[in-house]
């Protein structure tokens, strides 16, 4: 257990762990049938929030970052990344294969007929090039290129969370229905893709200076008056 510690960090665990424990409390649903009385569709859909969920977190990694100084937060959005495109995939074989299995005229006819499905599918397919050269080597190959094509993230999480709060019963737009989770979703992502524009981000990062300024200017003794 020690070692366990020695080697990785607290917040190193704590993602592993949740992202784990979420795979592990589904299989026990399924297996203990504490699904609802849509198995199938409740996967689909406890899926597909946690790779939304997981994205929103790597999202929030560089502006937490330069707000409180926690260097860390960098470190671990690849590790939040492929989690999320994990359990992307996994949503995606449920849609495609438990779901559906593999009747590829009944699933474009659902697409068809459900045009949200065409925006989980786009956002799905363009995470592929984001999970594939999230390595180390890719990086060093695609040089400049490399934060080119991971910044698509920036339109990548939109498209996801218009599919998801489509894929609602309700009306997104005007507030209607079982939109509850997906608006919340949407405003964090929002202010956390607003703290992405560099003016923003330049007075995030100088936030913590000028906090500390004005504390210290707050703790200074109070000058004497000449008599």
């Amino acid at each position: 257990m020690k070692t366990i510690f020695f080697r990785y960090t607290p917040l190193q665990i704590t993602i592993h762990v949740y992202a784990w424990s979420v795979l592990v409390f589904l299989v026990y649903d399924l297996i203990t049938g504490n699904l609802s009385a849509n198995p199938i569709q409740e996967l689909e859909q406890r899926t597909g929030r946690h790779a939304i969920t997981l994205l929103i977190l790597s999202l929030a990694c560089t502006p937490l970052n330069n707000l409180f100084g926690w260097r860390e937060l960098i470190k671990r959005r690849r590790a939040l990344g492929l989690y999320a495109f994990m359990y992307a995939t996994i949503h995606v074989i449920i849609f495609v294969n438990i779901d559906y299995g593999f009747a590829w005229s009944l699933i474009v006819q659902t697409i068809v007929e459900k045009p949200y499905i065409i925006l989980g599918l786009l956002g799905f397919l363009l995470l592929v090039p984001l999970a594939a050269t999230s390595f180390d080597e890719w990086k060093r190959r695609l040089g400049k290129n490399w934060k080119r094509l991971h910044q698509t993230i920036y339109f990548i999480v939109p498209i996801l969370l218009l599919h998801y709060a489509l894929g609602k019963k309700g009306d997104f737009f005007v507030l209607q229905g079982d939109i509850i989770r997906p608006l919340i979703y949407s405003l964090v992502a929002g202010i956390l893709l607003l703290m992405r524009i560099p003016r923003v981000r330049k007075f995030i990062a100088s936030f913590p200076s000028r906090s500390l300024s004005r504390l210290r200017k707050r703790g200074a003794p109070p000058e004497t008056i000449a008599q």
